[in-house]
């Protein structure tokens, strides 16, 4: 099948919102596409490494497609760990950042970045440089969401964006609260 990818990336997207914000409903709905790709993937037990909103697309009628698998990973297990140090700095989780074993809740982690941006129009972490930003993350704080979405919304980021990999939810978690 192929796939006429006129809407563009979601990257794209998140530039336009910074003129008008996104509506909350626009939000979710691609937010849950984007979980429900992911949790094909996770359930195939790959981990996508490199989740980002330049490698979300949608289709001309508006249907998101997880893309960029050059990075991926597939584990022998659900409770394996990968070690390599990969990713797209702004996306990357604590764990990776710190060099420790990571697990599919990285790419949740990358998630919450994903969905911060798509209320906010920037990522939640910035700096001047890439030491700065590894310190931003691996503290967790961010700016919070000033835009006059509800308070689930915000608090599903805050979730997504937890520093400690255990309490993040897994995307099944995800989507059976949504």
């Amino acid at each position: 099948m192929r796939y006429e990818f006129l809407g563009g990336d979601l990257s794209k997207k998140v530039a336009e919102a910074k003129i008008a914000p996104l509506e909350e409903e626009r939000i979710l709905d691609w937010f849950t596409q984007i979980c429900l790709g992911l949790k094909h993937v996770h359930d195939r037990k790959i981990l996508h490494r490199d989740l980002k909103s330049q490698n979300i697309f949608l289709t001309k009628s508006g249907i998101v497609k997880l893309g960029d698998f050059g990075i991926a990973k597939i584990l022998n297990s659900t409770r394996e760990n990968a070690r390599t140090m990969i990713g797209t700095p702004y996306y990357l989780s604590p764990e990776i950042v710190d060099n420790k074993p990571y697990s599919f809740k990285s790419d949740i982690w990358s998630l919450g970045v994903i969905l911060y941006e798509l209320c906010t129009s920037r990522p939640p972490f910035d700096a001047g440089s890439i030491p700065q930003l590894a310190l931003k993350i691996v503290k967790g704080q961010f700016s919070p969401i000033v835009h006059n979405y509800s308070k689930d919304l915000k608090a599903l980021v805050s979730l997504l964006l937890t520093v400690d990999p255990v309490k993040r939810p897994t995307v099944n978690q995800i989507l059976s609260n949504l």
